[in-house]
């Protein structure tokens, strides 16, 4: 499958203008932004990386959508800008200025900007799930738009399992002795996937897992304490995050380990994750009683239980699976689920993928937009809805309830009417949600769970605004608003957060907010240079748009 993206000059074209699209949008706010060296003349956004000038025609705002190729500046004349040049420039830059280089920062790159080549081709061979949550969750061809390799992929054999190559597959079923079972909550449902023999239980495992697991899986197999029952009967579905399927023979989404890094992290189910996925469940339900009675089409996706083999602590947490439920069981009757990320997608300044469905932004020559393809007539009112469904129950969750929840753009999903209307909010991921320090009893867990459920207030503040803000409303309104300007949605915005801050005696974190305090965005690319784990990444301070509003 990859010399057919090799094959494709017109996936290839794409993938390096999405690169240097994302390696641009890190440079101005990772790099020449806090340096001082950005500036603007419209309609182009200009900045210095390593002493070489740098263009590009932008709009959005923060969101930095960028319209044609960047360019750089070669005696006196402007250039087309290539992700391999802009990749020279950013290793001499950061290598002068940081304590330590990093040899592996540019085939990083040039690994992520082949994978993109390779789904962009492949995508357009199988078509997208009939389901429209489904298709919106196979919809994220182009990745996280501040990441510098937002495509990259560990192990070998991916494409088979690649959500934006509308992949599906039949997971492999285990049978885990009963004297090695390891489980917790309600995991039931996993029963109906298939039969296990008497004195064992199913386990369903990601089939790309077990391939990367199988020097480890060859004992217990061999004395029996596992056994192999085969394929499953149905296809399961991969959704935005690679690693977590949806199972419609149960109507579940299963959150497997996956034992590869997939952007930034090694994708696996940690022993204190699994048990703190349940315990969560057990402690939010309550919290989001009182978020959907007072915020009503607040919705949540629990994970009320997982199941392993105590195999020790490589195969307990590779085989771990955590059960959630389905958007569908949660949304009443007549709404359509939908991934917030498909909405702000877009072409993300890098042109049309070639035989792909049309991109939030796209309209025709003075038509109204469309949201993943749902007509939006009236923006202003459609914003409106939008900001209202998603932040005040983010915000009184962190308020009212000491509850961080992590509400960027793979975490939510919108549930839309009959005319494309947001009217629900699907919050969901327990992994991000975080309790504030000192707001909850956690005597009882062990140590190692407890410290991985919290944040103190001021570090859950920031997460709580980088996910919705910067990562989440900025994208979604950028796309909203096409190549026109986002102030007249910022304003709308800071209505429905003035309304929220009000009804709570203005909190003093939500008056610097709407006030126009600088906001925290998350530094991508200096934990990857940085060669970090992710739970390490720092924070670059960035405009706030309601400060302007």
């Amino acid at each position: 499958m990859t010399s057919l993206a090799l094959d494709s000059p017109a996936a290839v074209a794409v993938a390096e203008e999405a690169s240097v699209s994302a390696l641009l949008r890190c440079c101005v706010r990772e790099i020449a932004g806090p340096r001082g060296q950005v500036g603007y003349e419209e309609p182009y956004v200009l900045l210095r990386v390593a002493g070489t000038r740098l263009r590009a025609r932008a709009h959005g705002g923060l969101a930095l959508r960028f319209e044609g190729r960047p360019e750089w500046l070669e005696n006196d004349s402007w250039q087309p800008l290539s992700a391999d040049l802009l990749v020279r420039l950013v290793e001499t830059e950061l290598g002068e200025s940081e304590a330590e280089g990093n040899d592996e920062f540019g085939a990083q790159v040039a690994a992520s900007r082949d994978a993109l080549a390779t789904l962009i081709a492949a995508r357009r061979e199988v078509p997208p799930p009939a389901d429209p949550w489904l298709a919106s969750e196979q919809a994220l061809v182009f990745g996280h738009p501040f990441h510098p390799s937002p495509k990259a992929r560990g192990g070998a054999g991916w494409l088979r399992y690649a959500p934006e190559a509308h992949a599906s597959f039949p997971l492999r079923l285990l049978g885990v002795r009963d004297d090695v079972l390891a489980e917790a909550g309600d995991t039931g449902a996993l029963d109906e996937l298939g039969q296990a023999p008497p004195g064992y239980s199913l386990l369903p495992a990601h089939p790309w897992q077990l391939e990367l697991l199988a020097a480890d899986l060859a004992a217990p197999l061999a004395d029996g304490r596992l056994v192999d029952l085969g394929d499953s009967s149905r296809t399961a579905v991969p959704t935005s995050s690679v690693r977590t399927v949806y199972e419609p023979l149960i109507d579940r989404c299963l959150k497997f380990s996956l034992d590869v890094r997939i952007t930034n992290c090694v994708r696996k189910n940690s022993w204190y994750e699994l048990a703190g996925a349940v315990e969560l469940s057990r402690r939010l339900e309550p919290v989001f009683l009182d978020l959907a009675a007072a915020f009503p089409g607040t919705r949540w996706l629990p994970e009320p239980g997982y199941r392993s083999a105590e195999l020790g602590t490589r195969l307990l947490e590779g085989l771990g699976v955590i059960v959630r439920m389905g958007p569908w069981s949660v949304c009443r009757p007549g709404v359509t689920p939908l991934l917030s990320g498909a909405l702000a997608a877009g072409r993300q300044g890098a042109g049309a993928v070639p035989g792909d469905v049309p991109g939030p932004a796209d309209r025709p020559p003075g038509g109204a937009p469309t949201m993943a393809g749902w007509p939006v007539a009236d923006p202003a009112r459609w914003w409106r809805a939008y900001v209202e469904r998603v932040a005040p129950p983010v915000l009184d969750a962190y308020f009212g309830h000491g509850v961080v929840l992590e509400p960027h753009l793979q975490n939510v999903l919108i549930g839309v009417d009959a005319e494309g209307l947001p009217v629900e909010a699907v919050f969901r991921d327990l992994e991000g949600t975080k309790l504030v320090a000192g707001r909850h009893d956690l005597s009882g867990l062990p140590g190692r769970v407890a410290e991985a459920l919290t944040y103190d207030a001021a570090s859950g503040w920031n997460r709580v605004v980088y996910c919705l803000v910067v990562n989440h409303l900025v994208e979604i309104a950028a796309s909203l608003a096409g190549t026109g300007s986002t102030r007249e949605l910022w304003a709308v915005a800071g209505e429905v957060l003035a309304g929220y801050a009000a009804s709570r005696g203005w909190p003093r974190p939500l008056s610097d907010l709407l006030s126009g305090a600088p906001l925290p965005a998350k530094a991508n690319l200096s934990v990857r240079w940085a060669r970090s784990a992710d739970r390490s990444a720092g924070y670059v301070t960035v405009a706030n748009p309601l400060a302007t509003a």
